[in-house]
């Protein structure tokens, strides 16, 4: 079996509203050897993953796949389900897949569902290996496999601390979007409602704070200083001064690096010179400047504080062994780990215990070897401080925390100025006051770990991610999300995108926009070129100004890659019509029908589809539209319109040449046609139900009708405002018209325009993408023909084909019609000065063309040749 194409759609898509792993697959002479074909292929194959026996498949009960395989199935439908539960043996929870004969014999477009995106990928080529040889015979290293995906897991999973940030994020209905692979550092919400953490760092946590949880000597200063016991020491610089520290502190004494976390260069209970004179060289390995402080009795406990509220405690013992009068200390060791709660770093809940020169130096201390056999019942201590993250364990005591003790972590949370903060404390207890027992607080930490509090070793687990969500969101009426609207269709999307974010920006909004040319931050463009897919998408929601989101949606973001967002407010369907079918699987315009409807499958509860009742595929995908529907229409007459008015839905359409808004028995004037400057006076008709549809989804938004009317009135045809659509220039006597109309549809529309426009003569520069079918090709050169009397034809993208393939097409369909003549000019540059140098007064040249802006530049200033006189000085 060969993979033909395999990536992650971040979104809603084609195939599922669920994120979902496209995997196109070759079986090759597999599809002459159904599953069912295979001797004990299905005994092998549940040997290997038994659970797959609980998988439903399209049978919809437990066994169901395994029916399926009984019966007969064929490889690539294997492969999802492999795939699918080689992730849950793995941690992640995933049930859905789907696998869909292609047009192609033997290709297969395999979909399933993933929560990591780079262990989803890594599943699927795993399984295509692992059925490739069940299907041959071949030795299937099964432990291997879930090893290598574990590896994948382990380099790009979340922390636990994040994770259940994230967790309780999802819970409220919050998206989030990770924005590095390499650490924790994630955007929780969108746009201007957006908050950001790296792990448990928030985009509020304070740097002073900060810095001072991170310098351990400025931490003693401010909380002694504020009268909280904290321990005696000094900050040393050298061993010597350590060794006078340490005789003027009174031995035992602890040793840590000044800057430094997780325990790292920490020795405890230092109670001689030649153990100091080691302990420094610990230390000192991790940061030159060594604390040297007086040792304190009592068991370790961290405190975790929220938002200035204390919500967790626990008690930390650091990595030990309990002896059992038979086994070594070595064995012990080796026992321990094999618990299968502990893994590495933060896989599992405990992690393992790796013996290191500080556990060497405390087994020493307790004059054993790795040899000894230790008594029965007697611990024995392998490292000097109680993190998790050097095999600890902790045991929940929140619920034993004296007032006294509550309210002291919740001050010092205050005086050092952290919004979380972990507290290590070393008390006898927590039930008493602390001035009442030996204790000191020994550090503080920014960024504390929650691993301890979320799945304690001992006693309940306590939900602090949750904490972190209140604070930073504390409203819970108040969505993290922002209004997001998603405009797709065959035409029309870009100009209704641009309009529709014109009307919220004259309304006051700031308003990201992406679209087929750029996108545009607070009326900025930060980005030129195509931006109408799921990248753009995420790239607006990351920003911190931005109120409203616009996007473009254009077919082929939906078949790679997805919506790249979860739920919009608006989702708008313009039309469906004939245009890169073909690509993708979609071959038929009901296909492609489907593929437009994912935006509107995607409105979440309580938003908006606004549709085109005109277009009767559009019309027949309400369907699929969640939320409340709007339509737009040319034909206020229509029957649906009527019914849907009659039932108190709402509809923008044109009535006595006044766009109106109708609901019920309400009839409310929005503007007349002629006041739409993009309307072209009502000639261009396409423009009107452009209008109409950006005016429903901006009255979905909750703007005013006064709102809409006065964006409609201050929106132009013109390429600063709408670059590319539909611009009409005068040039020294002749009119320049210029469109991306690249296909008949378009053209079709854009006809009725030109048609109205007076002029001695139509010229036209255009082109089409070669990834249109031939007779697509071929069809939209006899529109031209028909439109105009001069075509020439450059060539904007081959694709696949070979160079001057695609503009032949188009010149065999203009020439079919006899009437026009035809130049095939490949660089569009030279096509288009091969026009101007033709174009003369009274002429009107129409541009179909990508570069606008390097057009119009060669524009200004260009002189044209006067019309032409008979010699009875009349122009013909």
């Amino acid at each position: 079996m060969n993979i033909l194409e395999h990536r992650a759609l971040r979104g809603p898509n084609y195939y599922s509203r669920y994120l979902a792993i496209f995997l196109r697959l070759d079986i090759g002479e597999l599809e002459e050897r159904p599953s069912d074909t295979v001797p004990g292929i299905v005994e092998r194959l549940l040997g290997l993953l038994p659970s797959l026996q609980e998988h439903r498949c399209s049978v919809g009960r437990p066994g169901g796949f395994v029916e399926r395989l009984e019966r007969g199935t064929w490889a690539g439908h294997v492969v999802e389900h492999v795939a699918i539960e080689l992730q849950n043996l793995i941690g992640f929870s995933v049930g859905y897949g789907k696998t869909i004969d292609s047009y192609e014999p033997g290709i297969y477009n395999v979909v399933y569902r993933y929560r990591d995106e780079a262990c989803g990928l890594a599943a699927g080529v795993e399984a295509v290996e692992l059925v490739t040889r069940l299907f041959h015979g071949g030795e299937i290293d099964m432990p291997a496999i879930i090893d290598r995906l574990k590896t994948v897991r382990d380099a790009h999973m979340l922390g636990p601390s994040t994770a259940s940030i994230v967790a309780a994020a999802e819970r409220r209905g919050i998206p989030h979007i990770r924005l590095s692979d390499e650490n924790s550092y994630i955007q929780l919400g969108h746009g201007h409602r957006q908050q950001r953490i790296q792990a448990t760092v928030t985009g509020h946590t304070d740097l002073i704070g900060y810095g001072i949880a991170d310098d351990k000597a400025w931490t003693k200063q401010v909380l002694g200083d504020a009268g909280i016991p904290v321990p005696h020491g000094r900050v040393c610089a050298g061993v010597d001064e350590a060794l006078d520290a340490a005789r003027d502190i009174g031995y035992p004494v602890v040793v840590k690096p000044l800057i430094g976390n997780h325990g790292r260069g920490v020795s405890t209970n230092i109670d001689d010179d030649q153990a100091l004179r080691e302990a420094f060289g610990i230390a000192s390995h991790r940061n030159p400047a060594v604390i040297v402080e007086q040792y304190i009795e009592g068991e370790d406990h961290r405190l975790l504080v929220i938002d200035s509220k204390l919500v967790a405690a626990a008690r930390r013992r650091p990595a030990h062994v309990i002896g059992d009068g038979v086994t070594t200390l070595q064995a012990l060791v080796d026992r321990e780990n094999q618990d299968p709660r502990r893994g590495v770093g933060h896989e599992n809940l405990l992690t393992q215990i790796q013996l290191d020169e500080q556990s060497q130096r405390l087994i020493d201390q307790q004059n054993l070897t790795l040899q000894s056999v230790i008594p029965k019942n007697e611990i024995v201590y392998l490292k000097p401080t109680a993190n998790l993250s050097t095999g600890g364990t902790a045991t929940d005591v929140t619920d034993d925390v004296h007032p006294e003790v509550r309210y002291a972590a919740e001050r010092i949370a205050r005086l050092v100025g952290l919004d979380i903060i972990g507290i290590d404390l070393l008390a006898e207890t927590l039930t008493r006051p602390l001035e009442e027992q030996s204790a000191a607080v020994v550090e503080v930490n920014a960024g504390p770990g929650f691993r301890m509090h979320l799945s304690p070793t001992h006693g309940n687990g306590r939900d602090v991610g949750q904490h972190v969500i209140d604070m930073l969101f504390p409203d819970s009426e108040t969505d993290a999300r922002i209004p997001i609207v998603a405009v797709t269709g065959t035409n029309g999307k870009t100009t209704t995108v641009r309009l529709l974010s014109h009307l919220l920006r004259q309304a006051g909004r700031n308003v990201g926009m992406a679209c087929t040319g750029a996108i545009e931050i607070d009326n900025h463009v930060i980005m030129r070129g195509d931006y109408s897919g799921p990248q753009a998408a995420a790239i607006v929601l990351r920003e911190p100004t931005v109120e409203y989101a616009v996007l473009e949606v254009a077919r082929g973001g939906i078949m790679r890659r997805g919506l790249g967002f979860d739920e919009c407010d608006v989702g708008v369907l313009l039309n469906i019509a004939s245009d890169h079918l073909g690509e993708h699987d979609i071959h038929t315009l009901d296909e492609l029908a489907r593929c437009k409807t994912v935006v509107i499958d995607a409105v979440r509860q309580g938003g908006t589809a606004v549709l085109n009742a005109d277009d009767p595929r559009v019309l027949a995908a309400q369907e699929w539209a969640r939320g409340d529907i709007i339509f737009f229409t040319l034909d206020p007459d229509s029957r649906p319109i009527r019914q849907h008015v009659r039932d108190h839905g709402v509809a923008f359409t044109v009535h006595d040449e006044r766009i109106v808004m109708r609901q019920g028995h309400v009839e409310a004037e929005v503007i007349p046609v002629v006041d739409v400057p993009i309307t072209f006076e009502g000639h261009a008709h396409f423009n009107v139900a452009n209008a109409l549809a950006a005016s429903a989804g901006a009255y979905a938004l909750g703007l005013s009708i006064a709102d809409i009317q006065m964006g409609l009135r201050t929106f132009h045809p013109t390429p600063g405002q709408n670059p590319g659509r539909t611009n009409l220039i005068d040039a020294d006597g002749m009119k320049v018209l210029i469109d991306y109309g690249h296909n008949v549809p378009a053209l079709e529309a854009l006809s009725e325009l030109v048609s109205c426009i007076p002029a001695r003569r139509r010229l036209s520069v255009a082109s089409a993408p070669g990834n249109r079918r031939d007779e697509d090709l071929f069809s939209l050169g006899t529109l031209l023909a028909r439109m105009h009397d001069v075509v020439y034809i450059y060539e904007t993208d081959a694709r696949d084909r070979a160079i001057g393939e695609a503009a032949g097409l188009l010149r065999d369909g203009a020439e079919s019609m006899g009437a026009c003549r035809v130049e095939v000019v490949l660089e569009e540059a030279h096509a288009v000065d091969r026009a101007f140098d033709e174009a003369g007064e009274g002429d009107l040249l129409v541009l179909l063309i990508d570069d606008v802006e390097g057009a119009i530049d060669r524009l200004k200033g260009r002189r044209f040749a006067p019309a032409a006189t008979d010699p009875n000085g009349e122009s013909p």
